[in-house]
Parts: structure tokens; C-alpha cells; sequence
């Protein structure tokens, strides 16, 4: 299995995408901006969306994504997700009123998209790959995701806070080679990230002190401008451990 990082930034500038993963070249982890560094070819090939939540850095290319290449296709694109993230979608996203509900175009019968809830405890089995939620703690509806294959086991965290359930999910997976996590601000913005439930370096120390295993660690969402200053902090909460930004158009292999 190949992981390529399309998008991995809190925001957007000088080069910046946001969170975009793709496995192989057929799935998608989230679809924030990094899915734009795709070229058509590319695009049309992408059968699964996962998503972690509804927030717009995370879902705003799905809309384009589809209007772009639905039809090109012969099935419709399947996005996977929590049951409330995809209310939320068709709720407030593919409503004829934001954007054109491709849950009905070109008809309910042969449409462009197919929404497929994914429950914690739930497995999605893609030939030789699993795709398991994992519980994490933002402000809207989310999950991580545990990605299994023949190589050891990788999990994204998507958005979130210290979690202990998060946790517990991680000790649970003795093959865990790869932790990619968030921590979107320094800890001068430690009242910010708390109030939006994001990490900053010290509550991430706080997180790790309780991991059993031992991947090596990947670190996503670092707001602009605010990138070398998160990392420093990092090393110096968490010395010993394994530890880099993720960066754009890295692959990681399982």
C-alpha cells in the first residue's frame, strides 16, 4: 500500500494545500485542496473518498472532484464516513442551493455519488486494504482511520484533541508502524486550540506518554507561518521520539 500526501497544511499560501491523502490511486483520505495538485487522469481514477469530518478544509474539493469527472465515470464515487458527517453533507453541501446534489444527477437510479456510512467497529475491506474508524475528539462529528495492509498498519487522525479512546485504538494495534497526527498550534495558542479542539506540542506529549507502541510519528495541520515554531516545541516535549512534519507529495509505504 502507498500513502501520497496531497494536502497536509492547516491552511492555505505560498504552496500550502490542505488535507488531502491519497492510497494508491484509486482512494482518498479527506479531499481539501491538495486533490486540485491531481491531473485529470488522476482524478478519474479515484473510486473511494474517506472522509474524517464535514469541516470545509477537509471536504471542499469533493463537490469539484465530482463535477469534474462524474461523467467520465461508470460508477458512481463512493464516499465513506461516519452517518453524521454525510447528513451533513447532504444536508447542507449537495442541496441543488450550495452545490447540485450529485446523490440524484444524472438520475437516483445511475448518479455520480453514493454515500456509504461507516460505524466505529465497522470495517471497509478494499481488495487487499482495511479501512477501520477510530475514534478522536473535535468540535464536529469525526474520526481517524486505521488503515491495515500486508506491510503493518498506519492511522491518520484527522482533527482532534487529546483523546483517551483514541489511544485505547492505538494500543490495540500491535503492527502500528506509522502515526500521523495533527497539532495545529504552538502552545502560546494553547486557549485557541482548546477552544477548537485541536493539539498544541504539550498536549501531544501528554497524548504519547500514554502510547504502548512506538511508530514513528507524522505530523499534520500545522497552521501557515506558524510550521518550524510547532516543530521545535514538538522535539523538545517529546525528545527520544520519532518525530517529522509531514510534507507535500511525501509517500509513505506499508
Amino acid at each position: 500500500m502507498k500513502l501520497t500526501v496531497l494536502g497536509c497544511s492547516g491552511g492555505i499560501g505560498s504552496g500550502r494545500h490542505t488535507t488531502c491523502l491519497m492510497v494508491d490511486d484509486d482512494v482518498l483520505i479527506d479531499v481539501g485542496t491538495g486533490v486540485t495538485t491531481l491531473d485529470f487522469d488522476a482524478l478519474r481514477r479515484i473510486d473511494h473518498v474517506f472522509l474524517t469530518h464535514a469541516h470545509l478544509d477537509h471536504i471542499l474539493g469533493l463537490p469539484l472532484l465530482l463535477d469534474s469527472v462524474g461523467e467520465q465515470r461508470d460508477t458512481p464515487v463512493t464516499v465513506h464516513a461516519l452517518p453524521e458527517v454525510l447528513a451533513v453533507l447532504e444536508t447542507h453541501l449537495f442541496n441543488w442551493q450550495l452545490w447540485p446534489d450529485f446523490l440524484k444527477i444524472p438520475s437516483p437510479e445511475a448518479p455520480w455519488l453514493r454515500f456509504e456510512p461507516l460505524k466505529h467497529g465497522q470495517e471497509c475491506v478494499l481488495g487487499e486494504r482495511r479501512f477501520h474508524p477510530v475514534p478522536v475528539d473535535h468540535v464536529v462529528p469525526a474520526c481517524g482511520y486505521h488503515l491495515a495492509a500486508r506491510g503493518g498498519s498506519l492511522v491518520f487522525s484527522g482533527d482532534t484533541t487529546r483523546s483517551e479512546a483514541f489511544i485505547a485504538a492505538l494500543n490495540a494495534i500491535p503492527d502500528l508502524r506509522h502515526l500521523i497526527i495533527e497539532t495545529s498550534f504552538e502552545n502560546a495558542l494553547a486557549d485557541v486550540a482548546r477552544a477548537s479542539r485541536h493539539h498544541w506540542p504539550v498536549s501531544l506529549a501528554a497524548e504519547m506518554a500514554s502510547l504502548q507502541v512506538r511508530p514513528k510519528i507524522w505530523i499534520t495541520h500545522l497552521k501557515p507561518g506558524n510550521e518550524a515554531a510547532i516543530m521545535q516545541e514538538l522535539r523538545t516535549a517529546l525528545p527520544g521520539w520519532d518525530i517529522d512534519a509531514l510534507e507535500q507529495q511525501q509517500t509513505v509505504f506499508l
